[in-house]
């Protein structure tokens, strides 16, 4: 059974830093893309960040680009999501999600996402 797990999300001030985490378990970790999606009140749910199996290949949205940074941990089957500057826009649900690396280009469509977390909320006041 895989299990996604988050962890990391709180109520912070616009400007802070946070670091979202994931803990996988039941799949072979290192050959899934791991991702980040995030869904706000209201609107649908959108890419976040995402990176390849290996750890050698990543990709964000031009909404979180140069605030952020998404790791990988193949030993501990974690993914990291480090985001900065934050924002009341930031504010949502984050998820963590799997989907099997099929081809070199890290998909940002939520429907080549196989496993989802259970999401952590993350709340900026301004």
């Amino acid at each position: 059974q895989v299990q996604l797990v988050e962890s990391g999300g709180e109520l912070v001030q616009a400007g802070a830093s946070l670091r979202l985490s994931c803990a996988a378990s039941g799949l072979s970790f290192s050959t899934y893309v791991m991702g980040w999606f995030r869904q706000a009140p209201g609107k649908e749910r959108e890419f976040v960040a995402a990176i390849s199996g290996r750890g050698r290949t990543m990709n964000s949205a031009d909404s979180v680009q140069g605030r952020s940074t998404i790791s990988r941990d193949n030993m501990k089957n974690t993914v990291t999501l480090q985001m900065n500057s934050l924002n009341p826009d930031d504010t949502a649900v984050y998820y963590c999600t799997a989907a099997l690396q099929l081809t070199p280009t890290l998909p940002s469509s939520m429907s080549r996402y196989r496993y989802w977390g259970q999401g952590t909320q993350v709340t900026v006041s301004s």
